[in-house]
């Protein structure tokens, strides 16, 4: 070993004190020449303990043999910069020892000038840093850890707050942009509806073409890992390869991702539901090693597992509203097709939610020239009332059907009520009207019910007769009341939901009731239906049933009251029948109204009415307006979906209904409510021009 630091001194008592103190420091000392390749000519023993290469082996060599493949060149060039500046520098390296393995070296150097101030030699100081870089390490980890626990937290919370509005139709892709970027680099949904779909919303009432339904696996038959997983047989999460082959949904779902994401491995989480997976999450990692990352892992399956529980009351969701759809329709009033009656009826539950209420009403041909009319009222407007206003309904729709008179109809509902136990209280109107002659005869009962109002010549009187107690209180005798109906005379069959209003007596309503409906002059049933409706029941606070029933006036003419709005509306089922009885209201108000383009209006009736009833749910409710520049017509419903014009549905007949109506009217659409509102305005040319012009067009 040369002894650079004794040399040239030899009689001064303190050099060979320095010297050893040199040799033996347990820091590692480094003397290089300020020459062009920098070469070691002097190391203390420490240096030779740190890195395990001897004197001898370092002697002339430039102290970066050291670094490595994972040095960081930029560090290293801050020295080299140093040395050709001539200035003290520090860093920390990561260097190699003799046995290759790494150490984290802290290097100081610094210029040692000779006795003309020329730099003639460097000094490199050397600690071993590893323990201290290690512990930096871990504590930048823990704290990244931490950070990303928090976020993590913050993202669950954050999806939480997401699928509280479960009715938006982006609601997973807003879940998916916010794991991607800040836990993952993307991500996207797929949810299993008889083979997987992608999916931006949890709406589950679409149906969606997707990878095809695999059945339990077959032993012997190629692997399929992602319907392993969701068949429970695999536990997740999946660490899917895209270029990998396998079953028929993992195929699907590698070609659908490779149109997405770069080849490589994702990440595919089970979307767990109560009783199997409803979908997968899939998720690309920012780098390979996240995959190993707990915190991330973490985070996913919080989040697959909120969407699934989101996504799984949803559907049963789904399947009650459906059920409960179907329950409600068939408790719906109901009006049949009289010939010889004007009819008019309508019904608007009070609650927003639901299709019935407390309230209904039944018009009913008993027999060729005998129709049977039925207005009640359960108690109340929630799901109990509208329970026993079904059990009533069918009881009272059953007795009418034998013909019978109405009192003896209300004495036999009475018995069977108080064996049934309703829990709810009701009153009703029933009367029955039977052909004589040019006119009708009318017998009716009232359980607790309001008047019906009879309109003629004569003004307005009430038919106070046959009172009686409410449904399921009568002792047993109920009484029948007799009126004879000529015709241009008018019945109105209504329930308090009509009149009644807190700031005001139900005198007082009755008495407004008469008044409106006693100035009606020649409308037809629909048109004193709709001044009625106009002038009393457009803020109405409880379930509204309306009946009215003109006996037409073949000598006579409608003579409507010019101060009233040319409109009317009509209050449908959701079935078949209500689009026959809209063409035939407005063919009857055209002709009313005198208005041109009957026979286009009915063709757009018809399209939109058969739409609402093939496509949407609920109580219909068709309006007719006169603008004066022609007839425009709207149908609303509970299906917020707007309506499509296609040009036909391959391999099937039909699809073209908006086409048609786009010929004949000018036609858009717009909410209403829960659901959606479509309306037309029909050119006011008879059917062939109109036609003709469209096609020009």
């Amino acid at each position: 070993m040369v002894n650079f630091i004794a040399t040239g001194q030899p009689d001064d008592p303190l050099a060979a004190v320095r010297d050893r103190a040199l040799r033996a420091s347990d820091v590692s000392f480094v003397v290089t020449a300020a020459t062009p390749d920098g070469p070691i000519v002097w190391v203390n023993d420490a240096f030779t303990r740190t890195t395990g290469y001897s004197a001898e082996e370092v002697l002339g060599r430039n102290p970066a043999f050291l670094q490595g493949p994972a040095t960081d060149v930029a560090q290293a060039r801050l020295l080299g910069s140093a040395v050709a500046g001539e200035r003290s520098a520090t860093t920390t390296l990561l260097n190699y020892r003799k046995d290759g393995t790494t150490f984290w070296n802290q290097v100081s150097v610094s210029p040692v000038p000779d006795d003309d101030g020329t730099v003639s030699h460097w000094v490199g100081i050397q600690v071993d840093v590893t323990d201290q870089v290690r512990h930096e390490v871990e504590q930048q980890e823990s704290i990244a850890a931490e950070r990303r626990a928090r976020s993590g937290l913050t993202i669950v919370s954050q999806v939480s707050d997401i699928l509280t509005d479960l009715e938006d139709p982006m609601v997973l892709h807003e879940i998916a942009s916010l794991l991607a970027p800040t836990v993952v680099s993307w991500a996207r949904f797929f949810l299993d509806d008889d083979g997987l779909r992608p999916a931006d919303g949890a709406d589950v009432s679409r149906v969606h073409e997707g990878a095809p339904r695999r059945t339990p696996a077959v032993p012997g038959e190629v692997e399929d890992p992602v319907q392993d997983l969701l068949d429970g047989r695999r536990e997740g999460p999946l660490e899917l390869d895209l270029e990998a082959t396998g079953g028929p949904t993992t195929t699907w779902l590698t070609t659908h991702l490779r149109e997405s994401v770069s080849p490589g491995v994702v990440h595919v989480h089970a979307v767990p539901g109560r009783r199997r997976s409803l979908g997968v999450l899939v998720a690309v990692p920012h780098h390979a090693a996240a995959l190993d990352d707990d915190s991330t892992r973490t985070v996913l399956y919080l989040v697959a597992r909120r969407v699934g529980a989101a996504v799984e009351n949803t559907r049963l969701y789904e399947r009650e509203h459906r059920l409960a759809e179907a329950l409600q329709r068939a408790m719906l009033p109901e009006q049949d097709d009289v010939e010889e009656l004007d009819v008019w009826s309508y019904y608007a539950p009070s609650a927003a939610h639901a299709q019935v209420g407390g309230d209904w009403y039944d018009v009913l041909q008993v027999s060729e020239g005998h129709v049977a009319l039925v207005i009640g009222d359960v108690v109340g407007h929630d799901v109990e009332a509208a329970a026993a206003m079904g059990q009533l309904r069918s009881v009272v729709r059953s007795y009418v059907q034998e013909g019978v008179d109405p009192a003896v109809v209300l004495e036999r509902v009475d018995s069977l009520v108080a064996g049934m136990r309703v829990p709810r209280s009701a009153s009703l109107v029933l009367a029955t009207m039977t052909r004589e002659g040019d006119g009708w005869a009318l017998r009716y009962s009232r359980a607790g019910h309001l008047p019906p109002l009879v309109v003629s010549r004569e003004g307005v009187r009430r038919l106070t007769g046959a009172g009686g107690v409410m449904v399921g209180f009568g002792d047993g005798t109920r009484q029948d009341s007799s009126t004879h109906l000529v015709p241009g005379d008018v019945l109105v069959l209504y329930t308090d939901g009509l009149i009644e209003r807190r700031d005001r007596a139900m005198r007082e309503g009755l008495e407004a009731l008469e008044d409106v409906i006693g100035a009606v002059g020649g409308q037809d049933a629909a048109g004193a239906g709709e001044v009625v409706l106009s002038r009393l029941a457009d803020n109405p606070e409880d379930d509204v049933a309306v009946v009215v029933v003109r006996v037409p006036d073949p000598s006579g003419t409608t003579a409507p009251d010019s101060s009233v709005p040319r409109r009317r509306r009509w209050s449908l089922p959701s079935e078949a029948s209500s689009i026959g009885r809209a063409r035939q209201a407005v063919l009857r108000t055209c002709a009313a109204w005198d208005v041109e383009g009957g026979r286009s209006a009915e063709l757009v009736v018809s399209e939109l009415v058969a739409n609402a009833v093939l496509h949407g749910w609920g109580h219909l409710v068709l309006r007719l307006f006169d603008t004066g520049e022609g007839l425009r017509i709207e149908v609303e419903d509970a299906n917020p979906a707007p309506p499509v014009a296609t040009d036909g549905h391959p391999g099937r007949v039909g699809g073209f209904g908006m086409r048609i109506v786009e010929r004949l009217a000018d036609w858009g659409w717009r909410p209403a409510g829960t659901g959606k509102l479509v309306w037309a305005r029909v050119h006011p040319l008879p059917l062939e021009e109109a036609m003709r012009r469209s096609a020009r067009s």
